[in-house]
């Protein structure tokens, strides 16, 4: 008996929020909300692709990178390049600088 009352409990709610659902529609902002949803996932969307392009141009500033320490002669760590960090040619000028000032 317990069972039913709880799949009672449980319909009754069902309803209701299918009740709810239906009645958003009617409401005075709800297609301006569906919009700015809408318009927000494709803007979501195109940043995603844009943040897998600068991956690529991250992977290639590291190979080029790379290969200008072999050029030049000077040996970096080949760690590939994280975002919020200094690339190794950036520490290169950062120490230059800074063993120039103590002398």
């Amino acid at each position: 008996m317990a069972g039913e009352s709880e799949k009672d409990v449980v319909s009754r709610l069902i309803g209701r929020g299918e009740d709810v659902i239906g009645r958003i529609s009617d409401l005075p902002g709800a297609k301006q909300f569906m919009e700015a949803t809408n318009s927000m996932r494709e803007r979501l969307d195109e940043l995603q692709r844009r943040m897998i392009g600068i991956d690529v141009l991250e992977r290639r500033v590291a190979e080029l990178e790379r290969r200008l320490d072999e050029v030049s002669g000077t040996k970096s760590e080949a760690e590939p390049t994280v975002p919020g960090t200094q690339t190794p040619a950036a520490e290169r000028t950062r120490s230059a600088v800074e063993g120039s000032e103590k002398t």
